[in-house]
C-alpha cells in the first residue's frame, strides 16, 4: 500500500516522505538522487535534505518508466531530463519505442516461420544449391562459430560434403538457423531453442510453440501498455518541471 507524499506550509517534503508513497526506503531515495534520477536537494542549515512536489512528481515518473522501458534506460531518460537535455531523453525513448516494435517484428517473423515447419517424415531438404558455412553465416550477420554452437545444441543438423567434409546447409537447414536466430532475439534460451525446434520436429507442427509464442506476445504487450502509462506520467513532470523554471532574463 502506497501514500500520498504529504507537503508542509512550506512545500518541503522529507525523504521519509517520498519514500513511504512508494513503499521504498529512505536510503533508495537518496540512491535515486544520487543517480541523478531526483533532481538535486535542497539542505537545511544542519545539512538535511529537503524534497519539494517537483521531486516527488520525477520519483513517480522514474518507476513509472522503470518497468515500461527497463531500470537503466529509465535511469538515462531521468538523468537526461533532470540535467536539462530534453532532446537526449526523447532519444532514449525512441529507441526504446524502436526496440517494441523491432521486437513486435520479430515476434511475426517466427510465428510465420513455424508456420512452414515440415510436417514429420517430410523430406524438406529441397531444391537450391547448399551454402557453405560463412555463406550462411554472412545471410545471417552471425559468426561461423555461432552456427557452430547451434549445431552442438542439435538446432541445425548440415550435412558433410563426403569428399571435403565441409558442412552443407540446405534449404531445411537455413530454415532452422533463421528460426533460432528469431527465437534467440526474443530472449529464449538455447537449450530452450533446441527443445522447442526438435518438439516440432517430432510433433510435425508448432503446438509447441504455441504457448510460448502467446507468453512473448503477452509480455510485449504489458510494454505496450506500460509505455503508455508511463508517457502519461512523464509528460506531466516535464511539464511542470518546464512551469517551474525561471523565464529566461527573469529575477
Amino acid at each position: 500500500m502506497t501514500h500520498k507524499a504529504s507537503i508542509d506550509g512550506s512545500g518541503r517534503l522529507r525523504p521519509v516522505d517520498l519514500a513511504r508513497e512508494h513503499g521504498l526506503s529512505t536510503q533508495a531515495v537518496r540512491n535515486y538522487e544520487e543517480q541523478g534520477i531526483l533532481p538535486p536537494a535542497d539542505r537545511t542549515e544542519s545539512g538535511y535534505r529537503v524534497y519539494r512536489e517537483g521531486h516527488a512528481a520525477a520519483l513517480r515518473a522514474f518507476l513509472a518508466l522503470a518497468p515500461a522501458h527497463g531500470h537503466q534506460a529509465a535511469t538515462a531518460i531521468m538523468s537526461a531530463l533532470n540535467e536539462g537535455r530534453i532532446p537526449a531523453a526523447l532519444h532514449l525513448l525512441d529507441e526504446s519505442h524502436a526496440q517494441l516494435l523491432e521486437d513486435r517484428r520479430t515476434l511475426i517473423a517466427v510465428d510465420r516461420a513455424l508456420r512452414v515447419l515440415a510436417p514429420e517424415g517430410r523430406d524438406d531438404r529441397g531444391p537450391g544449391r547448399p551454402l557453405l558455412i560463412g555463406a550462411l553465416a554472412r545471410q545471417l550477420r552471425v559468426r561461423p562459430a555461432t552456427l557452430r554452437k547451434w549445431e552442438r545444441a542439435g538446432i541445425i543438423r548440415p550435412r558433410r560434403d563426403p569428399v571435403t567434409g565441409y558442412r552443407r546447409y540446405d534449404q531445411a537447414d537455413v530454415r532452422d538457423a533463421r528460426l533460432a536466430q528469431q527465437l534467440r532475439r526474443g530472449g529464449v534460451p538455447l537449450a530452450q531453442v533446441a527443445t522447442l525446434v526438435e518438439r516440432v520436429r517430432e510433433a510435425g507442427g508448432v503446438e509447441p510453440l504455441e504457448a510460448t509464442l502467446e507468453g512473448w506476445n503477452d509480455r510485449l504487450t504489458a510494454r505496450g501498455l506500460a509505455m503508455l502509462r508511463a508517457a502519461a506520467v512523464l509528460a506531466a513532470y516535464v511539464e511542470g518541471a518546464h512551469r517551474a523554471r525561471p523565464a529566461p532574463g527573469g529575477a
